[in-house]
């Protein structure tokens, strides 16, 4: 298998999965020191988008945004098809008519599938209103004590 790396959109190489796994890499407090062809490189991974399959890494001191692809990722960019075509939800709607209890949300938040987003009471009982999936909060259009119907905006994710 061989695996494509783009670094900064700008550099661009290839690495079989042999060539990986020949790589001398040492950990070293939750870091990498790497050695290939009499040459040294200390890495870190600082943060990861696995789904996107993106990495922000520095090596040596520089920061770098490495793209990893491989060969069916190839294919599918030829056939005109995206690998991360995914069936994304950006609007929460009220699904009954209620009152909002509690908004524990803002603009800008990052939540998790299944994370509450707000408190609905509906026919005497609470309701807790959860994120369909990973997103960052984009707006949100409700507040305590709102009276919403159902099909309601009430927040939108991105």
């Amino acid at each position: 298998m061989k695996y494509k790396l783009r670094l900064n959109d700008t550099l661009e190489f290839e690495l079989t999965e042999a060539e990986a796994r020949a790589l001398d890499a040492v950990p070293e407090d939750g870091r990498l020191h790497i050695l290939r062809d009499n040459r040294s490189w200390h890495a870190e991974i600082l943060s990861a988008d696995w789904k996107r399959r993106l990495l922000r890494v520095r090596v040596n001191g520089e920061a770098y945004e490495v793209r990893i692809t491989d060969e069916l990722d190839a294919l599918i960019e030829r056939m005109g098809l995206s690998a991360n075509t995914a069936h994304t939800i950006a609007d929460v709607k009220a699904p009954m008519p209620g009152l909002v209890v509690k908004v524990l949300v803002q603009p800008g938040d990052s939540v998790t599938k299944g994370q509450p987003l707000l408190i609905l009471e509906a026919m005497k009982m609470e309701n807790i209103i959860k994120a369909p999936g990973d997103a960052t909060v984009k707006e949100v259009f409700a507040e305590a004590g709102q009276a919403v119907e159902k099909n309601q905006l009430l927040v939108r994710l991105d």
